[in-house]
């Protein structure tokens, strides 16, 4: 009355294949992460877009080349 481990002549009860359990395990996460990277976003679609577009520019800048020669100028006053 109250224990709660398995009779004696009973064998505990089967554990899931580890294979199984790390794809479930997996696939939680990958829906979590869906999740909160959509929580607060009403258009979904515009910010993948968006995304990429940043994504493409950061790209065309990076295999541009070094900067020409003499690099940005400032000035403080």
């Amino acid at each position: 009355m109250g224990l709660c481990f398995p009779c004696p002549g009973q064998s505990a009860p089967p554990s899931p294949d580890l294979e199984e359990k790390r794809a479930k395990l997996a696939e939680a996460a990958e829906r979590r992460q869906k999740e909160a990277a959509s929580r607060g976003i009403l258009d979904v679609q515009s910010v993948e877009q968006k995304r990429k577009k940043k994504e493409k520019i950061e790209k065309q800048i990076a295999t541009s080349g070094p900067p020409p020669e003499g690099g940005l100028r400032w000035t403080v006053s």
